[in-house]
């Protein structure tokens, strides 16, 4: 498919976040798509002979991607939101049943049919806050069919959606009943059976683990990096949320993408980031949900050069919110995040978070992957929530209004 789309103010992202202090705004541009890549920008997009379609002086970036979320499970838990609030301890509230492994016990007993039909509304909730890109975890079966169930279910939401997935095997995410006190026999049911399995069937991109004094030990988590990138698979980790264990330093050595939360993250620490170029991925609606107050170390992340993401970590337990720009916002009003941070966040940074060097970015030869935005300038992404400001979004090249309707 050949098409031409005029009139369109393009935020490119094309230029490193830390080496121009503007967004690369460019009015009245064109952008020139075949097969899903952009092929030419400008003139040279103008002067080609295609069907065109005019987006009306629109501001334009590229499609937000939505870097870390678990979008995939059965259940909700806000009776145990309630309980919090009147009171009730967590430990009470798990030791009856409740917490992650309440989810574990309603995505185990829920179809492939089922979980697809609880998941693509949502899915479809962050496609009308401009994203085209998701990325999906696993993480509530805790066992090997469970764990591939999700895969599959996450894999297919492309086929009933206009939007790219990107799958993330997060077994190690807590310790499932079968193995209580016996972690290590778990982790190494994870590295020898689950990343094995997940990796032959094509069914994760990339391996996650949450390393936590709740969950699973650094020494731990080096087990599973490595048996990651023994099969090939990208690695990404939970790190710094509730303590500073070292995780992210870790994972950083082990050549992960990312390191997610990092609240707790030294900023001794955050050079090795720099130096392993690992993008930090800032998820401040669970900092929000759980009314947290120690906050990523920023000054230092900025200072080190260290490119950081935005995502949303949609989940039923600590962050139930499906929107990006709500996270832009509150981003910038709980972390003191700028406009133009919060933009790189969800595309260029996002993109680099999981490995996707040909989105994120408006330039010739990457993904024709655009949301088209009825604003005047970037910063009222990150200001105003729930206002539907998005137009539309071009998702490989094909146009799609902002109901997901292909146009």
């Amino acid at each position: 498919m050949r098409k031409v789309y005029t009139h369109a103010k393009l935020v490119t992202m094309a230029t490193d976040v830390y080496a121009s202090d503007g967004y690369s705004c460019q009015d009245n541009q064109s952008i020139a798509v075949e097969d899903g890549k952009i092929v030419a920008l400008g003139h040279d997009a103008e002067a080609l002979d295609w069907p065109s379609q005019s987006l009306n002086g629109k501001l334009v970036t590229p499609g937000f991607i939505d870097s870390h979320t678990h979008l995939v499970f059965a259940g909700n838990r806000a009776g145990e939101f309630e309980q919090r609030l009147n009171g009730v301890p967590y430990q009470t509230i798990a030791a009856q049943g409740g917490g992650i492994l309440s989810t574990v016990k309603a995505t185990r007993a829920a179809s492939e049919a089922t979980l697809l039909e609880l998941a693509v509304p949502r899915a479809n909730a962050l496609i009308r806050d401009g994203v085209t890109t998701i990325e999906i975890k696993s993480g509530y079966g805790l066992t090997l069919e469970d764990e591939l169930k999700m895969l599959r279910v996450a894999k297919s939401i492309d086929q009933h959606l206009p939007v790219n997935v990107s799958t993330t095997l997060l077994a190690a995410h807590a310790l499932p009943p079968e193995y209580r006190n016996d972690a290590d026999s778990y982790i190494d049911f994870v590295c020898h059976t689950m990343i094995p399995a997940a990796a032959e069937q094509q069914l994760a991109d990339a391996v996650d683990v949450f390393c936590e004094n709740i969950a699973f030990s650094v020494e731990q988590a080096e087990r599973v990096f490595a048996a990651a990138n023994a099969h090939g698979l990208k690695i990404k980790a939970h790190t710094e949320q509730l303590s500073d264990l070292g995780g992210s330093v870790a994972a950083a050595k082990a050549g992960a993408l990312s390191v997610d939360h990092i609240e707790y993250l030294s900023e001794a620490d955050v050079q090795v980031l720099a130096e392993y170029d690992t993008v930090a991925t800032l998820l401040p609606g669970a900092f929000y949900f759980l009314r947290e107050t120690q906050q990523p170390p920023i000054a230092a992340l900025r200072e080190s050069r260290v490119p950081m993401a935005l995502a949303t970590d949609f989940n039923p337990g600590t962050s139930p919110f499906a929107s990006l720009t709500l996270m832009m916002n509150m981003a910038s009003t709980l972390f003191g995040l700028t406009p133009k941070e919060n933009l790189y966040g969800v595309t260029r940074h996002a993109a680099q978070a999981l490995g996707l060097s040909h989105k994120g970015q408006i330039a010739v030869g990457f993904d024709a992957d655009l949301a088209v935005w009825d604003c005047e300038t970037p910063a009222e992404l990150s200001y105003m929530v729930a206002t539907a400001p998005l137009l539309g979004r071009i998702v490989n090249g094909d146009w799609y209004d902002e109901q997901g309707v292909r146009g």
